[in-house]
Order: structure tokens, then sequence, then C-alpha cells
């Protein structure tokens, strides 16, 4: 064992009182957790996308973590720690000379981490869907890339990714996607060139996380926290604020769960509205289950010396994340828009819920979208009043402007969107219609009857439980009830009676099949 580690890992090391030390271990850090704090280490290696060789630059390393993690995690992050050797008789106290230098971190239940919460089921989707509104704030925040400067740029969007290719062609894996793995890669990053730039243009490349995975995300205290912010690589984390997403997003469906990944997409939308990101959705899946499949082959490498069972391990988990970059750089679609029409209340916005997350679909809600009309990046905390809310100028912006635009973006990226809106007017349902058959894409409008006093009692309950965006009450409902205006001979609908989501599906099944096969 390495003299540092061992040496750490007696109590008297400590200015503290410890419990029982545990040494971890990654490819590019030790981590010592002795009870109330987690000393984070780094290995004196050089691999090319990093450089800890010297102790200087483990030094700046360690305050780069630092600072970047406080943005996060303050609560979790505290300060730089020297250690003091000779390294045999290593300790943070003391006044020998300075060898290492430590991350001093709060420490937290292992079993907090994503990746085994998931697993032991304390994990759900409404943890994921806060992170996902703190993940959104947090990427308005972070600092933007200059359009002059050397991030963001197509050239540097598509280098890691070919990186990550080149690191396991090199490792002879034993299997043969690398060519067609590249292949793809080198085309889409042809085809995408244009957006990369305009995306750099547009303010969406910022010094984001870089490594959200299911191991750097913890739930703590009841909310999901991400930790372990990229310090090592600058290019590694300004990125397109997507990229981020796709990260956490691409390992839940690599976990088997689709579901919650598009809760995690739809709500990271939903707070900033970045619903141009999408034509780039796919590259960003793709590229981060090769990250993965990259760090557990250099891993891999690591323990050569290692037992059969540890490195087979190793090897299934990069095989599957391999055969998730084949699913993602694979998966396509032409799109298909469905509109949902009836008062507030009817359950529209509870089943365009349930169908885009079973189809990772993408919903577009208009109650959400009214409130970004006073907002910025993300929803404007302090709602505004109710009558300017649902005023006919918001009301004609959000159905003649906001809306369109969002779901044209979504649509071009090849998704399927359900615009979840009241669409009470014709001219309202029109706009739609006439973009999807401007696009030549499949269209369906879904309809949902409601007796008047039924939809005055669930506003009720949804008003006293507090947890939805709309602001709708029984006297918006009355106004929506008396302007109200059928749908047409020419507007094709299918009738939701009930919200049993298997029952719709078979209904879209029997009348609409090709509508369901838009599933990415």
């Amino acid at each position: 064992m390495n003299p540092l580690m061992a040496a750490l890992q007696d109590p008297q090391a400590y200015p503290h009182p410890t419990g029982p030390i545990t040494l971890m271990e990654t490819h590019i850090s030790w981590v010592l957790l002795t009870g109330p704090f987690a000393y984070k280490v780094k290995k004196p290696v050089s691999l090319g996308f990093l450089d800890f060789s010297s102790l200087e630059q483990r030094r700046h390393f360690c305050q780069e973590e630092l600072r970047l993690n406080q943005r996060l995690a303050p609560e979790l992050y505290l300060n730089v720690v020297e250690i003091h050797g000779p390294p045999e008789q290593a300790s943070l106290k003391g006044a020998g000379p300075v060898v290492e230098v430590a991350v001093r971190m709060r420490q937290f239940e292992q079993g907090g981490l994503l990746s085994q919460a998931l697993l032991d089921g304390t994990l759900t989707g409404e943890h994921l869907e806060r992170f996902a509104d703190r993940l959104a704030a947090f990427h308005g925040d972070a600092d933007v890339a200059p359009c002059k400067g050397p991030f963001g740029t197509p050239q540097a969007v598509v280098a890691p990714a070919l990186a990550n290719l080149e690191v396991l062609r090199r490792l002879h894996l034993g299997w043969d996607a690398h060519a067609r793995l590249g292949d793809w890669t080198h085309r889409e990053a042809q085809r995408l060139e244009a957006v990369f730039a305009e995306r750099l243009a547009r303010g969406r490349v910022r010094e984001g996380h870089g490594d959200l995975h299911l191991g750097n995300l913890v739930l703590h205290q009841g909310e999901v926290v991400g930790f372990d912010c990229l310090e090592f690589n600058p290019a590694l984390r300004w990125i397109d604020v997507l990229s981020d997403v796709a990260f956490l997003a691409m390992d839940l469906q690599a976990h088997g769960q689709g579901v919650w990944a598009a809760r995690v997409l739809n709500r990271w939308l939903g707070a900033c509205g970045d619903y141009g990101s999408l034509l780039t959705w796919r590259w960003y899946l793709t590229y981060r289950a090769l990250v993965r499949a990259k760090v557990l082959a250099l891993r891999q490498e690591q323990l050569a010396d290692h037992s059969p069972h540890e490195r087979g391990a190793l090897q299934r988990q990069l095989e599957s994340y391999v055969e998730q970059a084949h699913r993602s750089s694979e998966s396509s679609g032409s799109g298909a828009l469905l509109l949902t029409h009836g008062v507030s209340g009817s359950g529209k916005s509870h089943l365009a819920s349930q169908l885009c997350q079973r189809h990772g679909w993408i919903q577009l809600r208009s109650d959400v979208e009214r409130r970004r009309l006073f907002g910025g990046w993300g929803i404007a905390l302090d709602p505004p009043r109710q009558g300017e809310v649902y005023s006919p100028e918001v009301s004609a912006e959000l159905y003649g402007e906001l809306l369109p635009s969002a779901a044209e973006a979504a649509l071009h990226a090849g998704f399927t969107v359900v615009v979840d809106a009241t669409f009470l007017k014709r001219n309202q349902r029109q706009v739609f219609i006439d973009l999807a058959h401007r696009r030549g894409t499949p269209w369906l409008i879904l309809d949902f009857p409601i007796a008047l006093e039924e939809g005055r009692r669930r506003l009720e309950r949804r008003q006293a439980e507090g947890k939805d965006p709309s602001q709708a009450d029984a006297t918006v409902l009355m106004q929506q009830w008396q302007e109200r205006e059928p749908l047409g001979d020419r507007e094709e609908a299918l009738q939701v009676e009930g919200l049993d989501l298997n029952a719709v599906e078979a209904l879209l099944e029997a009348q609409r099949p090709e509508i369901l096969r838009t599933t990415r």
C-alpha cells in the first residue's frame, strides 16, 4: 500500500476524533472517510487529460475543486488542508514538511449516493425534479464562455468525444464498437457544427459541473446534491449546459430508469426554457455514455493485477455503457404533435406528464410557459398576479409565439411533443395544426371532457395542495367554460374518458399507431 495512505489510516493522524477509517480509491484520487469528515487526496498521476504530477499542481486543483463545488454543494465542501510528513508518518497536524494536500469535506452516508439510493428505493422522481430545478438555476447563474475563447467551439465539443474513442481503442477491449461509433461521431459532428457554434454564440456554453453521473450525486438531508465537479480540465466543464443534464439522464437510462430521465429533462426544460438545446440531445447522451466507458477502461487498466472477479465486474459495466452509447446514437424519430383540449382541472397535465415520461416525449406546459413571460432564464420565483397571467395579451403571446416556437424546436430535434394547454379557442389550435402540416408531422388532439362541478372540485384540491404551477381557480374555470369553442369536424381528436394511461395508449395504438412509434 502507498505509505502515505497507510499512515493516514491511523486515527492519531487527525486533529479530531474519528471513527473507523475507510480508504476509497478511484483512478485519480484517494478518499479517506474518518467519520465526521472525508479527505480527498489527488494521486500523483499524469493521464494526458489531467496532470497531478507535482505537489503544486495538486494544491492548485484542490483549490479549484473547493471553489467549483461550493457552487452546488457548499454544505459539503469545507476547505483545503495540508498533510505533513514524512509520508510514513503522515499527519494533518504537526510541523513536519508539507508532503500533500487534501480537500476536506463533510462526510455523508455512502448509501446516499444515487447509484445506491436507486437500488435501495430511497430515491424518488420528486427528488430528481427538485434537483433539475436547482440545476437549471445553477446553469442560469454560471459564468458564460466568451464567443472568442477556447471553450464550446465545434472543435472543442468534438475533441473530447474523439479522445474517448481513442482511449477505448488503445486499450484493446475486445469489442467492435469503435468503428461504428467513430463513424457516427464524425458524421454527427459535421451535421451539428453550425448548431454547436450557435449554442456558443447564444451563451449556452457555461462553467458547469462536467461530471454529473449518479456516483457524483448524493441524497443528503432529503435533497439531491451534486458534488465532485470536474476540476482538472476546464475544457471538460466549460460545456453546453445540456451536457450536464444529459449525463444524469444517460446514467438513469443505463440503470433502467428511462421514465425518471424523461422527468429530469422535462423539468429542466420547464425551468430554463432552452428547447433549442434538444438538437444536440442525442450527441450528448452518446458522448456521456462513452465518458463512463472510458473511465471504467482506465480503472480496469490500473487494476491489471487485481482479481478476475473485480476486472470482470468492471468489464460488464464498461460494456453496458458502450451498449447505452449505441442505443443513444441509433435512436431517432420524426416526432409527432399532440395538443390537449379541455378546461383547467380536466386532468390534461396529469396524463400528458405520464405519456411523456413513459415514451421520452417533451411536455410543453402552458402553465409553466405563462410564468416564463414574467421571468428570465427560469421561472419567476414570485408568481405574477392572476389577472396578469391570464390576460388576453399574455395568452396571445403564449399561443401565438412562445408555445409554437418551443414546439417547433422540439419537433425539429425529432421529438414528439405534447403541448399541454387548454386550447379552448379554435384559432389557438389552428396555429399548431398549421405547424404540423407545414412540417409534415402527424398530429392529434387529446380531448378531456369534464363536468363543471368536478372541474371546480379538482381545482380546489389542487389549490389546497399548493404544488402546481397553475394559478387557475373557479373564476378562471367559469370564464373558460363560457368562452370555449368546440372542436370542429376537421380537428381530429381522441376523447380521453378517465385518466388511465394504459387505456389511452390502447386507443392510440388502435387509432393512431404511428404516434406511439415516434418514441425516441
